[in-house]
């Protein structure tokens, strides 16, 4: 029989001090949220798959993770979590006519092909900004997700920002069909520039408008490539586009974080529900981006609410290696102590570490067996990664700490500060 000790493709276990420095990393953000706000929230992990059909733009139905309940409806495991917030938020706060902030922490679950090499369940942390449709609330996310990453301990990293309205005033002006329209979004977002030369040349588009969709794909850079996209403009929604961007820049540098900041108008995202301004958290040596986010005002309506909405969500998952790669050290809470005890001191070995526990220390209390060396205990004690041990025996209370290079039991002193009436009974 063949034992089941493996994890299916694309998931996999986290423990010990990886997942003890994923809970610190998720902890400083969580942090970060709160200092602005944002109140958290939990949702299902399986929803009706409606909620990310086709037409909310969300992830496509095959990589979907698919099943049925009892009355033959199609669920799936959530892709995404930009969709189940705006339909939570649209039940309970739909006579809400100012602001909401709310964040999550959450797994996503996406069914990619296996030679992507990329895992199938993820963590994500984020924000939505829902009910403002300023350019603050737009500034707001991104100086959200700086200080999150920097929280995080990341120092080397940029967030790309781009603005998907620029895009599609220029579809609007050329009238491209839905096909040759997502055919060439995607040879933009790849930066394929042959690609987008060969689809530009087969259409019977003006000049200028052929030209601009040919230099899309590098209009990436500093600030200053804002005022060549006014020049580019074509029709008044993409002069917005741009005009946006400028104001969003302005109040960056209210925020001080402007040298964390690039642009890019050939980003165009891989969800359909973004409207406006879109971003991205990229760091050196990672192949995705750690960050995705952005503005999608008409996804709130599809669930009965009118409420424009802004958000991001971070890959705790690629944080995590972003941050192993650059030997970036996530410090994480002091490890547990091993407290080893005779079975004749039991009487006062349970009390005690009763006592410590209240006072905040950590440790694993082992009653010893006769047939167990301390030495076995010890190496148990370093591959728990708890590096001191506490032996209480017939003879005395005896430490045991990392350096030791030998079972050798030196006498512990007594701890003469802070301690309650139980310790003394007990020591």
């Amino acid at each position: 029989m063949r034992q089941l000790l493996h994890t299916p493709e694309g998931v996999r276990d986290i423990y010990n001090s990886e997942y003890e420095r994923k809970l610190a990393v998720e902890g400083r953000i969580r942090e970060i949220l709160r200092s602005y706000g944002y109140s958290e929230l939990q949702t299902p992990s399986f929803e009706f798959f409606d909620i990310f059909n086709k037409e909310r733009g969300s992830v496509a139905s095959r990589e979907m993770y698919k099943f049925f309940d009892r009355e033959g409806n199609t669920l799936v495991l959530r892709p995404d979590m930009t969709p189940p917030v705006a339909r939570c938020a649209a039940k309970y706060y739909m006579e809400e006519s100012l602001p909401i902030r709310l964040s999550y922490l959450a797994n996503t679950f996406i069914n990619r092909s296996s030679y992507q090499g990329r895992l199938k369940e993820s963590t994500v942390q984020g924000a939505e900004l829902l009910g403002d449709d300023s350019s603050d609330a737009d500034a707001e996310m991104i100086a959200l997700t700086v200080n999150c990453l920097l929280a995080a301990g990341l120092k080397e990293f940029q967030v790309d920002v781009g603005q998907v309205e620029f895009f599609n005033g220029l579809v609007e002006e050329a009238g491209l069909l839905s096909e040759t329209e997502a055919r060439l979004r995607e040879l933009i977002e790849e930066k394929n520039f042959f690609g987008v030369e060969e689809l530009v040349s087969s259409q019977r588009l003006d000049g200028r408008i052929s030209e601009v969709f040919r230099r899309l794909p590098e209009l990436f850079g500093s600030a200053e490539l804002l005022k060549m996209a006014a020049d580019l403009a074509v029709n008044a929604r993409m002069a917005a586009a741009v005009e946006r961007l400028q104001n969003l820049w302005r109040i960056l540098n209210l925020y001080g974080l402007s040298d964390y900041v690039s642009f890019d108008l050939g980003m165009l995202g891989k969800y359909q529900y973004y409207t406006g301004i879109i971003f991205r958290g990229v760091t050196f040596g990672m192949g995705e981006p750690i960050v995705s986010g952005g503005r999608y005002d008409g996804l709130m309506r599809q669930f009965g609410k009118e409420a424009p909405a802004v958000g991001f969500s971070i890959s705790i998952d690629g944080l995590q290696s972003a941050l192993s790669r650059q030997h970036v050290s996530v410090e994480i809470p002091e490890p547990a102590v091993l407290f080893v005890y005779d079975k004749k001191r039991q009487e006062t070995a349970i009390p005690l570490a009763a006592c410590w526990r209240r006072e905040g220390r950590k440790l694993q209390a082992i009653r010893k067996k006769d047939e167990v060396s301390l030495f076995e205990y010890k190496r148990f004690g370093e591959r728990s990664h708890m590096d001191t041990m506490y032996y209480l025996s017939e003879d005395g209370f005896f430490l045991w700490e990392a350096d030791a290079p030998e079972a050798v039991e030196t006498e512990m002193p007594k701890i003469k500060s802070a301690e309650t009436e139980l310790k003394e009974d007990v020591l």
